[in-house]
């Protein structure tokens, strides 16, 4: 299935999501990597709140390179969400319902997502330049000492994205290989 969609998304919406199926995301989204998130994690330690609104948001693994002239953004390809892994299930928990990066995730991660009901969508690597041309603006949030892997909030159309895992835990890193063992069974 193809959606069309756009941010802040109900559990509703993403609960009809499968993995497999292509979305073309639209609205508000944030970046964050490995060093913001553990800024992050160090945020809600402290029992301080976080620079955005956790509740509800999307978040993509990305460092993306400065802008050019004319445009909002520079390449932004994703980075490999495994890298947070050890912080997405506190995250999910606390009600992030999109993760947005490449790569396969933990189990921790995956049950986190069935318990919350969130997804996760997988960006093209290797492609930048696309995933930047669906950028219409983009705001420094915090932690611009990070540089590349500061805070930013996006505000994003029709991003290219495929259902890695969905709600229910379905996974194509799972599913796909297992498929693909099957028609070679059938001699296909």
């Amino acid at each position: 299935m193809e959606y069309r969609l756009r941010t802040p998304l109900s559990r509703e919406e993403l609960s009809e999501l499968r993995a497999g199926d292509m979305v073309y995301l639209s609205g508000e989204i944030y970046t964050a990597r490995d060093a913001a998130h553990k800024r992050m994690m160090e945020c809600l330690d402290r029992g301080e709140p976080l620079p955005f609104e956790i509740r509800d948001s999307a978040v993509y693994y990305v460092g993306p390179t400065p802008e050019p002239p004319g445009r909002a953004i520079g390449s932004a390809g994703p980075t490999t969400s495994g890298r947070m892994d050890a912080y997405s299930p506190r995250l999910l928990d606390l009600g992030q319902s999109v993760m947005i990066g490449k790569g396969m995730r933990s189990k921790d991660v995956v049950d986190a997502m069935v318990r919350n009901g969130a997804v996760y969508l997988a960006a093209m690597g290797g492609a930048g330049a696309l995933m930047s041309a669906c950028v219409k603006s983009a705001e420094l949030i915090c932690w611009e000492d990070l540089g590349c892997e500061a805070v930013r909030r996006l505000e994003v159309e029709d991003m290219p994205l495929t259902v890695a895992i969905d709600s229910l835990g379905g996974n194509i890193y799972e599913s796909g290989p297992a498929a693909y063992l099957q028609s070679m069974k059938g001699g296909n």
